[in-house]
């Protein structure tokens, strides 16, 4: 066979192979920019390198110009580079999943995520504001020995070692708070099984208890050493409450809703996405522990150094979740 008809008859599958190196190589993003789609598939990419190894063994012993054999040892050879490179470190992937993919996968959830906020932010400021009006209502959330316990952890006449807590070294309540903390958000997230309902429930309650919380102890007097405490690790976990609530919806509106799927593959959809949201929140939830025994518990740093820091981290989350792996290649 002449060279110009060797070219010609193979030249469409080089160029389809050299696309693809493109759209998965190192240039992944600026690619994607000019082409979105290939027409050489990932599972045909295989056999494709093999006939272009063997399409330069051709040309090699038929002795082709230099042109046509410069261009198949390159494709031959990125071709290998990116089908047998070494997988990434794991902690390069754990990394990458925290930094892009979680905030993009709750993007995609933006339904989910907003309609979690409000069962959890409304009730919340409505039980604060309502208790500012009506003192007395705190009777109709939280029991006598609760109402006592809140008092005392943040009467600003009393000494405590720790702001806000009992005894207790700064590890044992941060193991204390880790557990507390990743048990609410689990709860939330797995009662979306409930077909919405428990997740609902968990968020509605979890806003007055906290919003109930508030309100009484600000309403007595007592916000500055309460404020004080939770601005630390607020961002983190209030956060967290709010995404894993979202999660929990997707899971039961999956249940409700499950389109041309299956119960079961829908419920299975659900949870692969729940799955991962768990595991983001689950890092901020151990953070907002690591702060709240650690930091937000010391009483020597003045309180606008707390304020201050809090602002930081509240624009660094929005920051995060908002703009965290935009035009970043789907790695994870």
């Amino acid at each position: 066979m002449r060279q110009e008809q060797f070219v010609a008859r193979h030249q469409p599958e080089w160029d389809a192979f050299e696309q693809w190196l493109r759209l998965r190589g190192e240039s992944a993003r600026l690619a994607r920019r000019q082409a979105n789609t290939s027409e050489l598939n990932d599972e045909d990419v295989p056999a494709r390198y093999r006939r272009i190894c063997e399409q330069l063994a051709l040309a090699r012993r038929r002795g082709y110009s230099p042109v046509v054999t410069a261009r198949l040892q390159q494709l031959m050879q990125d071709g290998h580079q990116l089908l047998y490179r070494t997988p990434p470190p794991h902690w390069r992937r754990a990394l990458y999943f925290i930094l892009a993919g979680f905030p993009r996968l709750v993007r995609q959830q933006a339904a989910c995520m907003w309609a979690a906020c409000a069962l959890f932010v409304l009730p919340l400021l409505a039980m604060f504001v309502l208790l500012q009006i009506h003192p007395e209502l705190i009777h109709a959330v939280l029991d006598p020995l609760q109402i006592a316990e809140a008092e005392r952890s943040f009467d600003p006449s009393a000494s405590h070692s720790a702001l806000g807590r009992e005894s207790g070294s700064d590890w044992q309540m941060f193991g204390h708070y880790t557990m507390n903390n990743i048990s609410i958000g689990l709860r939330t997230f797995a009662s979306g099984l409930l077909f919405c309902v428990g997740s609902i429930l968990v968020l509605i309650f979890n806003g007055m208890v906290i919003g109930a919380v508030f309100g009484h102890l600000y309403q007595i007097g007592y916000g500055d050493p309460l404020f004080r405490f939770v601005a630390g690790h607020a961002p983190f976990e209030l956060t967290a409450i709010v995404i894993a609530g979202g999660a929990g919806l997707r899971l039961g509106f999956n249940l409700l809703a499950p389109g041309r799927r299956s119960r079961i593959q829908a419920l299975v959809d659900g949870g692969r996405i729940g799955a991962r949201l768990c595991l983001g929140v689950a890092l901020m939830l151990l953070l907002a522990a690591f702060i709240e025994a650690f930091w937000s518990s010391t009483q020597s740093i003045p309180g606008w150094i707390k304020f201050s820091v809090s602002g930081v981290l509240w624009t660094l989350v929005a920051l995060w979740l908002w703009r965290g792996g935009q035009g970043s290649s789907d790695e994870d």
